[in-house]
């Protein structure tokens, strides 16, 4: 777990490492499978997995799906955001060029 920029949610925010992140998806899906469960208790596992881990109070489940370091780059060297993907040339905030495409 690592606090991040989410471009996603304009703010720093607590990311997964991938044990973490994989945990959360195992419990989503298990959840998401149950049909005769309202969609408030069938997100409640998740959502306190999430929160009693990274000491938050997320409350939207999709939200967490996108909360894994793996999806974004490594910060950048001007401004500190992670890029947007591991594989980004530029930084989205501040333009800076981290390698160049065309080599």
């Amino acid at each position: 777990m690592q606090k991040l920029w989410c471009w996603r949610c304009k703010m720093e925010v607590t990311m997964l490492d991938d044990e973490e992140y994989f945990r959360a998806v195992e419990i989503y899906r298990r959840n998401l499978d149950i049909l005769d469960k309202p969609t408030q208790e069938k997100e409640k596992e998740l959502l306190d997995y999430y929160n009693n881990l990274t000491g938050g109070n997320e409350t939207d489940p999709n939200v967490i799906m996108h909360h894994r370091i793996a999806q974004y780059g490594p910060p950048c060297k001007k401004c500190g955001k992670p890029y947007r993907t591991p594989l980004a040339s530029s930084c989205e905030s501040c333009g800076n060029i981290r390698f160049d495409k065309s080599n």
